[in-house]
C-alpha cells in the first residue's frame, strides 16, 4: 500500500510538473509571437505609415480608435519626438487580463527607445491574441 501512495504521488508531480512546463512552452510561444507582432508594427510607426498600423492592429484597439483620429494622434506625439536612434527590449509580460480590457492573451513589450528629440522614452506596446489567433497590437503607449 505504502508503494501505490508513494507511485501514485510521483506520478502526481510529474503530470504536474510536465503541465507547468507545458503551460511555460505556451506562455514562451505566446511571447515570441507577441514581440515579433509588436517589432513589425512599430516598424508601420517608425516609417509615419500610420495608416497601415491602424490596420494592422487587434479588433480591440480598431473599436476603440478611428483610423483618422489614430493617425491625428499618434503623429502628433511621434513626429515631434524625431527618428529612432536605439530601441532595446526591456521587458515581456504575459497576461490573461488588463485592467479595462477584456480578459484575453495579452503580452505587455517594453522597450528602453532614444529618440532623436528625446533621449530615454520608454514605450509599451500591448499584442493580444485577436479573435482569429493572429498576434496584433492593441495598445501603445510612449513615457
Amino acid at each position: 500500500m505504502k508503494l501505490f501512495a508513494l507511485v501514485a504521488f510521483v506520478v502526481s508531480v510529474f503530470i504536474g510538473t510536465s503541465a507547468q512546463a507545458q503551460g511555460q512552452a505556451q506562455e514562451s510561444e505566446a511571447i515570441a509571437k507577441a514581440k515579433t507582432a509588436a517589432i513589425e508594427w512599430l516598424s508601420l510607426t517608425d516609417s509615419a505609415n500610420y495608416g497601415a498600423s491602424w490596420d494592422s492592429a487587434a479588433g480591440l484597439f480598431k473599436a476603440a480608435v478611428s483610423k483618422a483620429s489614430w493617425e491625428a494622434a499618434v503623429q502628433g506625439v511621434r513626429a515631434p519626438l524625431g527618428a529612432i536612434k536605439l530601441r532595446t527590449l526591456k521587458s515581456t509580460q504575459f497576461t490573461r487580463s488588463l485592467p479595462g480590457a477584456p480578459d484575453g492573451e495579452y503580452v505587455i513589450v517594453q522597450f528602453e527607445t532614444q529618440f532623436e528629440n528625446k533621449a530615454s522614452a520608454l514605450e509599451t506596446v500591448t499584442p493580444l491574441k485577436d479573435k482569429d489567433g493572429t498576434w496584433r497590437v492593441s495598445g501603445y503607449f510612449i513615457k
